[in-house]
């Protein structure tokens, strides 16, 4: 599935955000909680969130998909794309109000490329090295020339921490994370709010308007618009297609869709651990007809209103990467049938593990129902969102839902 992202706001939050000599608080709230809050190791949308606050990047991404300066004011390619220099701004502050200088960036892509619980590895792959070639100057010379090198930058890879409460903490950075975003880090209470205050150092200050931002977490979509509607919340980060409408008939509410990059999926385990020695794992005839019992597009009707696309790509129908030639197959139950006779089924048992959250919880049961026209007998595993990620990677699961937030070059929705 192709997704929109829904954001609703209060027009309270448009009203004091005008208002900048005021004393303000932004509460905010998120579908999930995120996880750790720690660059290096984070793999949440929830988490970029929370990010976007909190954490500067060496170079970010624009409202139309181009990549622009941030942390770097500038960048240079040259040795045939196998080295990237770039310039770093001047009187930018951490918020233990250490100084953000070129040493600062090197330490902090080499703790991304050696971190042993670092998930930025991979996406900084292609680096050979990393130096500081003046005080405010970064030289990365790479393996091979590669030309997604400053997506990932725009992305957690590209997020600067200070050096020393990076040493200090190690792989618990994520319980004070210290950056150097317009937001400094206050205080978590996991599954019930985030905390950041406002940077009087920050280098773009002048553009802050608030003193405070609250992230809380309400998986339930209908408390999360119920508070919104109290008064409660200031910016729902998304809400139940089924809500759309009402809410843009609201005049208390500000209603925006956002088409984004990503996509939703299923993921099967064939390879990581004991859970992965299932049928389902081990013989792609089933999952193919897993495949073909599903209806992408009346999912998308009834889950989403219409507001989401099926899907069988890593891109949207949006991007210019999307290959028209490969439609989504239509929902064929006969053909989901004969591949499960081949494979030598007539039913099969499927554990689905999915995210504990209203929207997902509806589609899943829409899924279950669609499956067992073809024989598979669908248990669903509703879980809590970090806990989802840990079965995940500990390959404690058969079939997963989860969702790829997308990049903006072609390359991390593939890989």
């Amino acid at each position: 599935m192709k997704k929109t992202q829904t954001f609703t706001a209060a027009l309270l939050a448009g009203a004091f955000l005008a208002a900048p000599a005021l004393s303000s608080e932004l509460r905010i709230g998120l579908n999930d909680d995120a996880d750790v809050l720690d660059p290096a190791q984070s793999r949440t949308f929830v988490g970029r969130i929370v990010y976007t606050a909190m954490c500067d990047k060496l170079v970010d991404i624009s409202q139309d998909m181009k990549i622009v300066p941030q942390l770097a004011t500038e960048w240079a390619w040259s040795e045939g794309g196998k080295v990237l220099t770039m310039k770093i701004r001047d009187g930018v502050k951490f918020h233990d109000g250490e100084t953000l200088d070129a040493a600062a960036v090197v330490a902090t892509i080499e703790r991304n490329m050696t971190l042993p619980e670092s998930r930025r590895k991979s996406e900084l792959s292609s680096v050979e090295k990393v130096e500081a070639t003046g005080p405010l100057e970064v030289k990365f010379t790479l393996k091979t020339p590669d030309v997604t090198l400053l997506a990932q930058l725009s992305d957690r890879a590209g997020m600067i921490v200070a050096p020393k409460a990076a040493k200090e903490l190690g792989a618990n950075f994520g319980s004070k994370p210290v950056c150097a975003g317009p937001f400094k880090f206050v205080e978590r209470i996991q599954q019930d709010r985030i905390v950041l205050e406002k940077f009087a150092d920050y280098w773009d200050k002048d553009k802050i308007l608030v003193d405070k931002i609250v992230y809380l977490p309400i998986p339930d979509t209908t408390v999360k618009l119920a508070n919104l509607r109290a008064g409660d919340l200031d910016i729902a980060e998304r809400i139940s297609a089924s809500d759309a409408e009402s809410v843009r008939n609201d005049p208390k509410l500000t209603y925006a869709d956002v088409i984004g990059p990503g996509y939703m999926a299923m993921y099967v385990n064939m390879n990581n651990g004991a859970r992965a020695d299932n049928p389902l794992g081990k013989d792609k005839r089933l999952r193919q007809a897993f495949s073909y019992a599903i209806d992408r597009e009346a999912i998308g009707q009834i889950v989403f209103e219409g507001t989401s696309k099926g899907g069988n790509q890593a891109f949207p129908p949006t991007s210019p990467w999307f290959n028209q030639n490969l439609p989504v197959p239509p929902r064929d139950i006969d053909k989901a049938k004969q591949l499960m006779k081949e494979a030598g089924y007539e039913t099969l048992d499927v554990e689905l593990q999915h995210a504990n959250n209203t929207t997902q919880t509806q589609m899943m049961q829409v899924i279950q129902s669609m499956a067992a026209e073809a024989g598979f007998n669908v248990t669903l595993k509703a879980t809590e969102f970090a806990t989802l990620l840990s079965e995940q990677t500990a390959g404690n699961y058969q079939l997963s839902r989860s969702d790829w937030s997308g990049r903006i070059d072609p390359d991390g929705n593939l890989h």
